[in-house]
């Protein structure tokens, strides 16, 4: 089966500096990348280079066995759907408006979103029960609202992959189990190919908890280290290595569960370095 993300030998570097160096992996329908690291290790560039914002000194990087250095915006948008890490909002459209923007890259030239785009955006709203935020400014709606507004548009991209930098920043207890929950959903119910940049490996616990296939990336000082399916890669030593904290690997069996859950709990830092 060909892979829906390949990343060939892959190196960028700022200034002669280098962020990555010779990276390579392959992502399949239905499966997570989880990119971990402390502040700074360039889990956002690489993201970056895979949206060919950057592009690489060495390598290459193929959506679907196109490299996305040859892809048109419209083409990439129908490959890609990316939630930023941070949204500048500079006009006052509604929820709706902002959302429908997600159609886009399948709208002829000056054509408005058709009843098909408006009945997809309403199933999300319903989805994430966020429909009464539908005609709401966008510009005073709440940093985590925003951040599930940008969510939600990513969903109605309806594209093969959707890749998110730090999707649960600014959001409450609930929302980011209600985001975990539709990654689960996007994953396991319609093949989508994830990949997120977060500062919490517990999302990749919960992501191989709730049975979808995860590969854990770590990166520091410009060198990314694949280790495997979280049960292998966050493990107290790695954890220790990569962001300095001492932890305890916990698995457990909730009562009215019929299965294990496994969970980091940390218990201090370090008094190294990075």
């Amino acid at each position: 089966m060909q892979s829906v993300i390949t990343i060939d030998h892959a190196t960028f570097s700022y200034d002669g500096a280098a962020v990555f160096s010779d990276v390579t992996l392959g992502l399949q329908p239905g499966e997570t990348l989880c990119l971990l690291g402390p502040n700074g290790c360039g889990k956002t560039t690489l993201i970056d280079c895979i949206l060919g914002i950057h592009h690489l000194d060495t390598g290459r990087i193929l959506i679907r066995g196109e490299a996305v250095t040859a892809l048109t915006p419209k083409q990439m948008a129908r490959h890609i759907a990316y939630v930023p890490q941070n949204h500048t909002k500079h006009f006052s459209y509604t929820v709706m408006d902002v959302l429908l923007m997600g159609r886009t890259p399948y709208l002829p030239y000056y054509a408005s979103p058709s009843a098909e785009d408006v009945a997809r955006v309403e199933a999300v709203l319903d989805e994430f029960r966020l429909y009464h935020l539908r005609d709401r400014d966008y510009t005073r709606l709440s940093g985590g609202e925003t951040q599930l507004v940008m969510i939600m548009r990513a969903l109605v991209q309806d594209t093969p992959v959707i890749i998110m930098d730090e999707p649960t920043a600014h959001l409450d207890f609930r929302n980011e189990l209600m985001v975990l929950e539709a990654m689960v959903r996007l994953a396991s119910q319609q093949d989508r190919t994830l990949v997120m940049a977060s500062h919490f490996p517990n999302h990749a616990f919960y992501l191989e908890n709730e049975g979808v296939p995860v590969q854990v990336a770590f990166m520091n000082h410009s060198t990314v280290t694949l280790s495997g399916g979280p049960s292998q890669a966050l493990t107290q030593a790695n954890l220790e290595h990569f962001y300095r904290v001492s932890t305890q690997v916990v698995e457990y069996r909730v009562p009215r569960e019929k299965r294990m859950f496994k969970q980091i709990i940390p218990i201090h830092t370090l008094d190294k370095d990075i």
